[in-house]
């Protein structure tokens, strides 16, 4: 495992989270330019924050970004289960330093906001309407159709590349439109993990308690998701 395929997820990550987690930010915090702009700004912003991502990682690391991805391409026989630790590890300290960049740039409207659910939304998901059952298939369906697109697109050269950005990001869009709704399609550990634990240690006036009861559906469903899209692509080799 070379320092700059690490390093690579590490910056990926980062941005990925700082522009998804910041147009949350953007749209729910009070007095931002953006303030109520809607769900297909927020699913905009994420597609686009993945495009970034992706694009300036491919190169060095294959564009991962997620401990999902990185499971699955594993499961698949298309990475290696060795350098699973070390991405998955880039991709969390990615998802806390991301979070706390955007509490950063926010930091006079979390002040302004007075909703500690909003504030909370902008670290990470949580459901509409709250079922442990539904809420973790949710996950699953939306992670699978990730990383089974993922799969079908890294397969062609060993890994993602630059030119992949934006069919990736068109995919993170449609999964935001078509059943994002229902939690807010978490569909990455380190995006949704990494976060929350920055909610918890950040010192944001006026917050809630970050949920963690929780917390382990954004990671348990993805991981299920990507472990099923990997048997079905591994099936219809």
């Amino acid at each position: 495992m070379t320092m700059s395929a690490l390093l690579s997820e590490l910056i990926g990550t980062t941005l990925l989270v700082l522009l998804g987690d910041g147009v949350v930010a953007n749209v729910v915090l009070q007095r931002t330019k953006g303030h109520a702009g809607g769900w297909i700004v927020i699913t905009a912003g994420w597609s686009l924050a993945v495009f970034l991502g992706v694009l300036v990682s491919a190169s060095a690391s294959g564009a991962h970004l997620n401990p999902a991805v990185s499971v699955g391409l594993a499961l698949a026989g298309n990475f290696s289960w060795s350098l699973v630790p070390g991405y998955c590890a880039a991709q969390m300290l990615g998802g806390c330093l991301g979070a706390s960049l955007v509490w950063l740039q926010y930091a006079a409207h979390f002040e302004s906001t007075d909703d500690p659910n909003a504030k909370l939304a902008v670290f990470c998901t949580g459901p509409e309407i709250r079922s442990i059952g539904l809420n973790l298939v949710s996950e699953v369906l939306g992670t699978f159709v990730l990383v089974f697109a993922a799969l079908n697109v890294s397969s062609r050269a060993g890994g993602l590349g630059s030119l992949d950005a934006l069919p990736i990001a068109l995919v993170v869009m449609a999964i935001g439109l078509s059943l994002g709704g229902t939690t807010g399609y978490a569909i990455n550990p380190a995006r949704d993990l990494g976060p929350r634990l920055m909610h918890a240690l950040l010192p944001i006036s006026k917050k809630r308690d970050s949920d963690w009861s929780y917390a382990w559906i954004p990671v348990c469903g993805p991981l299920i998701g990507a472990a099923l899209a990997a048997l079905v692509f591994s099936a219809l080799k």
